[in-house]
C-alpha cells in the first residue's frame, strides 16, 4: 500500500446510464431568483424524463451543494428526492468536495452499487452563486458597539486563510512555478470560447441541456415548489456566457490578482445544476438501456493548498497508476478551467497536448457552479468519446483548500 498515495477505487460493472444540465447562466441573471433546490430538481426531473426511467427505481439521491443559498438548504437533498419523484423510503444524502463535488457524487453512487445496496442511483449538483449570502457569524448572542461584522459569502469562500491566498492567488503562484505569461493564458481563453461557441452551434449540447423555464413542481399530500425565473426573462435554452472572445479583447482586461489571471481567462461566475443517472450491469440489462459510459474507476488526493489549482495532475496519475493505463490511453480529457493557469499549469506538468483536452471548451467560457461541474464535465466527456470514437476519457478538476479529482470513463461502444 502506498503511503500517502490518496484514495483510488476501481469498478467492474457501473455504468452512466444518462445525464442532463441546465443552462449554466451568468451570476445575477435570469437565474438568480431561483434556489439551489428548485434547480436540482429541475434538472433531476428532467434527467429521469430524458433516461424514460421511472424515479421509484432510484435507491439513493446523491446531492450536491456548496452554498446555503435558500433558507431550506437543510432540506436540500431530501426536497429534491421527493419532487423528483421518488419513493418517500428513498434515503438522500449531501457532500460536498468543493469543485470536485460531481465527480465525488458518481464515485459514490458506485460506491454503493458496489456494496449491493443499491441498483441505481441519481446524483444531483446544484448550485446558485447569485444568492450566495451576505453573512454574519458570531452574532447569535447580539451585538457589540461598532462590532457589526456582515461579509460577503461568495468572496470570502474563495480565499484560504490556512495558506492566507485568495483561490486566484493559487493561479497566479502556478504560472509563475510553469513559467506561463500572460498571453499564454488569454489565448487558452480563446480557445475555450471559441470550442464553446463551435460546439454549441454544432447541435453538441443539445443532448445535455434542459430548458427551464417557469414552473410548478407539485407532490401530492405537501406544499408545491414554484420555479420562478427573474423579472423580465424567458425560456432559457442556452449557455449565457459564450461570446465570441479574440485574443485582442481578453488581453485588454485588467488583472484580477496582480499578474496574469482576468475575468477573461477565469472560469465564469453562473447559476445552474447537473444531475445523472448511475446503474448497475444488473439493472442496465434488466432495462435494456444503452448508456453513456461505463465508470471505470475514481482518485482523489491532496495538494498544498498554495498550489491548490495543480490538484489534477497527481490525481490523474494516481487513476491511471491504479487503472494500468498511461496518458497514451487516454482519448479526451475534460480538465475543470477553474483558471487559465491553473489548467496550463496541469497540462503542461502531464505533457498533454491540447487537442485532447476540453475539446468542446470549458468553464472559462461555459461557467464553474461549483457542485454541479463535475457532473457537466462527466457527461460531456461521455458524451465526446461517443462522438470521437475514443475509448477512455478523464474527467477532472482542483479543489479549493489543495485536492484533486479525477474520473475515468470509457466508451461502452469500444469496452
Amino acid at each position: 500500500m502506498l503511503k500517502h498515495a490518496g484514495v483510488f477505487s476501481s469498478y467492474a460493472d457501473i455504468w452512466l446510464l444518462h445525464g442532463q444540465r441546465t443552462p449554466f447562466v451568468d451570476y445575477n441573471g435570469a437565474l438568480a431568483a431561483v434556489s439551489p433546490t428548485d434547480l436540482g430538481i429541475h434538472a433531476a426531473r428532467a434527467t429521469l424524463a430524458s433516461a424514460g426511467i421511472p424515479a421509484g427505481d432510484v435507491g439513493h439521491v446523491f446531492a450536491g451543494n456548496m452554498a446555503q443559498a435558500s433558507f431550506d438548504a437543510y432540506m436540500l437533498p431530501r426536497h429534491i428526492a421527493l419532487y423528483a419523484g421518488t419513493d418517500l423510503t428513498t434515503p438522500a444524502t449531501l457532500t460536498q468536495r468543493v469543485c470536485g463535488t460531481g465527480i465525488e457524487l458518481l464515485l459514490q453512487a458506485a460506491d454503493r452499487i458496489t456494496l449491493g445496496q443499491i441498483a441505481l442511483g441519481l446524483c444531483v449538483g446544484a448550485e446558485s452563486m447569485s444568492r450566495n449570502p451576505i453573512a454574519a457569524y458570531g452574532h447569535r448572542g447580539g451585538f457589540r458597539l461598532g462590532q457589526v461584522e456582515f461579509k460577503d459569502f461568495l468572496w470570502e469562500a474563495l480565499f484560504d486563510p490556512a495558506a492566507n491566498v485568495s483561490m486566484g492567488d493559487t493561479a497566479e503562484k502556478l504560472a509563475r512555478q510553469y513559467g506561463i505569461p500572460r498571453e499564454q493564458v488569454d489565448r487558452f481563453a480563446e480557445a475555450s470560447f471559441h470550442r464553446a461557441l463551435a460546439a454549441r452551434e454544432a447541435g453538441f449540447f443539445d443532448g445535455e441541456l434542459c430548458a427551464i423555464d417557469n414552473c410548478m413542481f407539485e407532490l401530492a399530500g405537501y406544499q408545491p415548489r414554484r420555479l420562478k425565473l427573474a423579472a423580465g426573462h424567458g425560456r432559457v435554452t442556452t449557455d449565457s456566457h459564450l461570446r465570441p472572445s479574440p485574443y485582442a479583447e481578453l488581453a485588454r482586461i485588467r488583472p484580477a490578482f496582480g499578474g496574469v489571471q482576468t475575468a477573461g481567462n477565469s472560469s465564469a461566475i453562473v447559476d445552474g445544476a447537473a444531475a445523472a443517472l448511475v446503474a448497475s450491469g444488473d439493472y442496465r440489462q434488466q432495462h435494456h438501456c444503452a448508456p453513456l459510459a461505463r465508470i471505470v474507476a475514481g482518485a482523489v488526493i491532496g495538494v498544498p493548498p498554495e498550489i491548490m489549482g495543480i490538484g489534477p495532475a497527481p490525481a490523474i496519475r494516481r487513476l491511471l497508476q491504479g487503472s494500468g493505463l498511461s496518458l497514451a490511453d487516454i482519448d479526451r480529457f475534460e480538465i475543470n478551467e477553474a483558471f487559465g493557469a491553473q489548467c496550463l499549469a496541469v497540462m503542461q506538468e502531464l505533457g498533454l497536448d491540447h487537442q485532447r483536452v476540453n475539446v468542446n471548451g470549458g468553464a472559462i467560457a461555459i461557467g464553474h457552479p461549483l457542485a454541479a461541474s463535475g457532473l457537466r464535465l462527466s457527461i460531456t466527456l461521455a458524451r465526446e468519446l461517443q462522438r470521437c470514437n475514443g475509448r477512455f476519457g478523464i474527467a477532472s478538476a482542483c479543489i479549493g483548500g489543495g485536492q484533486g479529482i479525477a474520473l475515468l470513463l470509457e466508451n461502452p461502444a469500444c469496452g
